[in-house]
């Protein structure tokens, strides 16, 4: 968009732009880890925030690069589009976006890519890469430019496709298994997004289970998980509960690890669930222990994990 006035330059403005809402992070340094999991994509990933940074961050470009001949307007529309893409994107997984911050607490998340999928990402990355090696006037550099964008966009589609097609299926699914629930969600397992993670709420617990897009039969081997609510009424009046129950949206169970009380939200999926359909959530929270909670989201992704998990990854992937 800024190549022909400012070269290269101007990719390492884009990389600041698409980084600018992740400043989110520093507030880990001194929240709360039941604030923080709710501060991290929230105002700093609300429009009102990308219409707030984007002039400031085109000031700064004007300024810096004077003199030039790029209107103001230019930077303002470069800048905008990096911070929105940045916002928008991040809905595509399953941790939420508080797109409508300060004005409401509402996290939009439309769960069609794990929060890292090589399949997405690969493409911009050796695109980036190539085109900071490549001389400005190399002719080469339109065709990576294309190959950045493209695939990763024809990923996107495909992705949403098989969201489609999963939520169908596991609808039609829940009708036949007789699986009474007032809300539900899928979202791809870890580095895919042909292998998906089925729950269904009702009144008293989850039904869990897997869905693979190369599923034959019409069918989902679920498990249930009971609440378990009722534990938490000694800490009703507990702000790190007030947090953790906002974030998980509904999706939660609490259970007793010997004398140990624990939150689960069960949106981020279990550790190697479609292996052992009895497994640990990845988001396990200690009550009343904050310091035991750091890295709470993705605390035990890979915990237990061995070259036996990973086949069994694809081998469920390929279906059933």
């Amino acid at each position: 968009m800024l190549s022909k006035q400012l070269g290269k330059k101007a990719m390492l403005w884009g990389m600041l732009a698409q980084s600018v809402p992740d400043i989110d992070f520093i507030a880990s340094f001194w929240l709360e880890p039941s604030e923080n999991v709710l501060a991290h994509r929230g105002f700093t990933h609300s429009i009102l925030f990308g219409l707030l940074i984007t002039p400031a961050l085109a000031l700064a470009a004007d300024h810096w690069h004077r003199p030039h001949n790029i209107k103001f307007s230019k930077f303002i529309f470069f800048f905008g589009l990096q911070v929105f893409i940045h916002i928008i994107l991040d809905a595509f997984n399953n941790y939420g976006v508080g797109w409508f911050e300060p004005f409401s607490h509402q996290r939009i998340s439309f769960n069609v890519l794990f929060v890292a999928d090589p399949l997405f990402s690969i493409w911009l990355g050796i695109a980036c890469l190539v085109l900071l090696i490549l001389k400005r006037g190399d002719r080469r550099r339109k065709l990576w430019i294309r190959f950045g964008l493209i695939i990763p966009a024809l990923y996107l589609c495909y992705a949403l496709y098989n969201k489609i097609v999963i939520d169908k299926e596991v609808r039609k699914i829940f009708q036949q298994q007789r699986i009474s629930y007032h809300d539900y969600f899928t979202t791809p397992t870890i580095f895919n997004n042909w292998l998906w993670y089925v729950i269904a709420a009702s009144d008293s617990g989850y039904h869990v289970g897997f869905r693979s897009v190369f599923d034959r039969k019409e069918t989902i081997d679920f498990t249930w998980f009971p609440r378990n609510d009722t534990l938490l009424a000694p800490l009703t009046d507990e702000e790190e509960v007030h947090n953790l129950l906002r974030f998980s949206r509904g999706f939660y169970t609490v259970e007793k690890w010997n004398d140990t009380l624990v939150f689960n939200d069960l949106q981020f999926g279990q550790i190697a669930g479609w292996q052992d359909q009895g497994a640990k959530f990845a988001f396990h929270y200690f009550l009343k222990q904050p310091r035991s909670n750091r890295l709470v989201v993705q605390r035990g992704r890979f915990e237990g994990w061995n070259r036996q998990t990973v086949q069994s990854l694809i081998k469920r992937i390929k279906g059933n």
